[in-house]
């Protein structure tokens, strides 16, 4: 492994395209034959979404952790529990060192809605982290505390979605 420091990376924002730059960069280093592992925070076991296909195709260790959409969660503790359950395994996955990239996919939902706490998963993501791991955290409303500490942070921002005007999310393009 080269000497440089992991970087911890976020890309957040109202704006489409955060999971997708994240894969963008995945893709990248699976180029380049680096170890590593996805850890999605809201999307459910056993989905089937386009990332989720290739990933497989390509070898990539993948982990759902989620319900599906917290908005639409019958039970939020449960959800809250499995968030708990995602960050558990995402610290074992990186704090073992194995791995050369980490993916955190809409990680931002359970630090925003308070069900993992912020400065802890921060001090950990800082200081836990071993040196030479890359984490890409993903989604809406990252954190101050995160976004300070992170040393690449990028915002999409929304300027115009086909959701807008009423048309339903387009698979292959959206999923």
């Amino acid at each position: 492994m080269e000497g440089r420091r992991g970087l911890l990376i976020v890309y957040t924002g109202p704006g489409k395209g955060k999971t997708t730059a994240a894969l963008g960069l995945l893709l990248r280093a699976w180029g380049r034959g680096w170890p590593m592992c996805v850890v999605q925070f809201i999307k459910h076991e056993g989905g089937q979404w386009g990332e989720v296909r290739a990933g497989q195709k390509l070898g990539i260790e993948w982990h759902q952790c989620g319900d599906g959409f917290t908005w639409r969660s019958r039970d939020l503790e449960r959800t809250a529990r499995l968030a708990r359950d995602g960050w558990e395994l995402a610290r074992q996955k990186i704090g073992s060192g194995r791995y050369r990239l980490v993916l955190l996919d809409e990680f931002t939902y359970p630090l925003h809605f308070g069900w993992l706490d912020v400065d802890e998963v921060v001090a950990w993501l800082v200081q836990a982290r071993p040196a030479h791991t890359h984490v890409v955290i993903t989604g809406r409303d990252a954190p101050e505390a995160l976004l300070s500490a992170a040393d690449l942070v990028t915002r999409m921002e929304l300027v115009r979605h086909p959701y807008q005007r009423g048309e339903k999310a387009v698979a292959g393009i959206d999923f």
